[in-house]
């Protein structure tokens, strides 16, 4: 009834209510690939699809991947809008969606696309169009793509409480309506030869989905399938899918899903690869490369957007270097092997593992960094708390913090400073790895290479861990594990080429061996320098392969090297990329839209400001709106919601419900500070130690 309904409102993840009904799609069934959602299981084949034009811009596998970006400018604006397209095309984007939210900005598209020709720019244009079919009608003349979101293109604002019961009746008028509002766009996109992207978002799906189907990936396919369904019966094909989320796992999750339903119905339809609200800075970029780099690494998608919470000239960078990362590993992989987890039918758990007693590993991703002895040896107390994050106190004591590294790993012949510092690390406790030698103290655990384990190694406090390369056969796993008996194990690839394949296997493998299954894995992976790349190719390339194994419950822990970032970089960006995965939660979680024409405040000074306030709250997560255009359900993955509602006024919610309306800009944040202190899910900011 009504109040089982109501009661639902607010729950993080959204059970569905009702019986779920996939429409048949009478289309010719087709074979599922080895790869169950991709093409091949062992190696980095890119799924094959149809041509999709837009403008003079070719997508589908037969073609370059192409990047994208959205102008933050207000469209009627039509001198900054074109500046701001021209820049990014400057830099290497190829496709530009703009804010289309009215007939003055849809009338605006045709001076915009006007002025770039004339200025010698052919870089296509989309209009987002969200609750408007008709204007998405008048925008279809002057751009070569319309965006709809299948939530509200015909369903409007999101509410969440009307529907009690729903029938197969209740379920094919819905649909009815569907096709009544989208026919006519979808015939005047083929007339006219223009584009169209069926976007669904996570965080906006339509009532009557959320009532079949929760908030999950299965309800964005079946939103998905219904409005490719009406392109298909009036024979029309140029379209691409989306399936985006600011959680990185639901994302993947729903791409695959997607995938899957494509080759059974064998539709060859390319897809657009996107985290929504991924945030700004390194989070975002990592959020985006968990997610993204994890379909493109087994040959899915065909255009990528990075959203970004900054001005969209900067998700050029990122949005190349991950098409450099599905460049890169076509080809790459590993020889067939069997895959026993399920994993590829979507059955996804983290590993039950035993957790040492004598290590202080986190359960929920541990964080390890190397140093040589030398380096070691030379650091005071204070440099000692610096360089592994952990809190010095006045009274001198040394305490792990939020952001301390759970395991050093000490490289080279110790030195009586050295051993004097690795003591000092043991007592907070920190664990340390060192290879075979005389010296060591108590306490510290002895890293073997699994190839070189002949015989039973004798126990001590702290044990060993055993350094896999992933060649190893499960007979060869299972004789090193007998003889040493870690307390955990680290992967080591000697080289990052197809490095997911790889560890996939050799999880396969572990998993088949019953001494190796339940022990903790540690992925270590190395990054050299390389002509031509940056920083931030290091990091989308590292954060696609971590997270490419991390969104599937592969690896408990992990230890980065790169030669081109620094210590203090890496360990952040660990703990970052943790948590993008789902895994560790040691900060305040920010899921922050890119901005566009909508938006109703400064976005990015915004965002600074409540950082700036809340950013000391491991474990909440802070949803920052520039608008509400696609509901309250974009407050699905966050605790609190920090929405603009009006011209310098701001809606906050708990969860999906608003709770505080109308509030004045300049009196919101320490509302919104008040809101978390009233849930209790409030502390004060730890005082700086001296």
């Amino acid at each position: 009834g009504a109040g089982a309904a109501r009661a639902q409102r607010g729950r993080r993840a959204r059970a569905p209510r009702g019986k779920a009904t996939v429409v048949p799609c009478g289309a010719a069934g087709g074979a599922a690939p080895a790869g169950g959602y991709c093409e091949a299981a062992e190696t980095c084949v890119r799924r094959p699809t149809r041509t999709v034009t837009v403008g003079d811009v070719k997508i589908g596998s037969e073609h370059r991947i192409a990047v994208q970006t959205m102008a933050t400018t207000l469209t009627h604006d039509v001198e900054a809008t074109v500046a701001q397209i021209k820049r990014c095309a400057d830099l290497g984007i190829d496709i530009v969606r703009i804010t289309v939210q009215g007939m003055r900005e849809a009338k605006a598209c045709e001076f915009i696309k006007k002025r770039l020709l004339e200025d010698g720019y052919t870089t296509p244009l989309v209009a987002d169009i969200h609750f408007t079919p008709k204007v998405a009608l008048v925008a279809a003349d002057h751009v070569d793509k319309i965006r709809v979101n299948p939530g509200n293109f015909t369903d409007g604002r999101k509410s969440f409480d009307t529907i009690d019961v729903l029938g197969e009746d209740d379920i094919k008028q819905a649909q009815a309506q569907i096709e009544e509002a989208f026919a006519p766009l979808v015939k005047k996109l083929k007339e006219k030869n223009k584009a169209l992207r069926i976007g669904v978002n996570h965080g906006s799906l339509a009532e009557r989905i959320l009532f079949q189907y929760g908030d999950s990936p299965e309800g964005m396919v079946a939103s998905a399938m219904e409005f490719g369904e009406i392109c298909r019966k009036y024979d029309y094909h140029n379209f691409v899918f989306s399936m985006k989320s600011s959680n990185p796992k639901v994302m993947v999750e729903a791409y695959r899903q997607l995938a899957r339903e494509m080759y059974k119905r064998g539709w060859d339809y390319p897809l657009h690869l996107g985290v929504t609200e991924a945030g700004g800075g390194a989070d975002g970029r990592i959020k985006s490369a968990v997610g993204i780099g994890a379909l493109l690494i087994d040959g899915l998608g065909d255009t990528v957007r990075v959203s970004l919470t900054e001005d969209p000239e900067f998700e050029a960078k990122p949005c190349l270097a991950l098409r450099a990362v599905a460049e890169a590993s076509l080809g790459k992989g590993v020889a067939t092997f069997a895959e026993p987890s399920g994993r590829r039918e979507g059955q996804v758990a983290r590993r039950e593992c035993n957790f040492p007693m004598d290590v202080p590993l986190n359960v929920d991703g541990s964080v390890l960094t190397a140093v040589t002895a030398a380096e070691l040896g030379g650091y005071d107390t204070k440099q000692l708390c610096d360089r592994f994050g952990l809190r010095l106190r006045k009274d001198g004591d040394v305490q792990k913090d939020w952001k301390s590294v759970d395991a050093v790993v000490v490289n080279g012949a110790l030195t009586p400073k050295a051993v004097a510092n690795i003591k000092a690390l043991l007592d907070v406790p920190v664990g340390v790895l060192c290879p075979p030698s005389n010296n060591l103290p108590d306490g510290v655990t002895v890293m073997l290479e699994a190839s070189a384990v002949a015989a039973p190694v004798p126990e001590r406090v702290g044990g060993c861990a055993l350094v896999f390369s992933g060649g190893e056969s499960p007979a060869e796993i299972a004789k090193a594990v007998a003889n040493a008996k870690p307390r955990f194990m680290l992967l080591k690839p000697k080289s990052q080429d197809g490095v997911t394949f790889l560890a996939r296997r050799f999880f396969a493998n572990i998993a088949a061996c019953e001494g190796a299954k339940a022990i903790p894995v540690m992925l270590w992976f190395r990054y050299l320098a390389a002509a031509g790349m940056t920083e931030d190719d290091i990091v989308i390339k590292s954060s696609a392969d971590f997270g490419s194994l991390f969104v599937d419950s592969f690896g408990e822990g992990m230890l980065w090297e790169a030669d081109m970032l620094s210590s203090e970089h890496l360990i952040e960006s660990s703990f970052n990329l943790l948590q993008a995965s789902r895994m560790r939660i040691s900060k305040t979680e920010f899921i922050s839209c890119p901005s566009c024409g909508r938006t109703l405040f400064n976005l990015q000074d915004t965002t600074a400001k409540i950082k700036e306030r809340t950013g000391h709250l491991p474990g909440v997560r802070i949803a920052v709106m520039g608008c509400i255009v696609n509901g309250p359900g974009e407050m699905a993955d966050a605790d609190f919601g920090y929405v603009g509602s009006g011209v310098g006024k701001v809606d906050l919610y708990v969860k999906y419900d608003c709770v505080k309306r109308a509030i004045n800009s300049e009196n919101a944040v320490d509302a919104l500070v008040g809101l978390i202190k009233e849930h209790g899910r409030w502390t004060d900011p730890a005082e700086a130690e001296e």
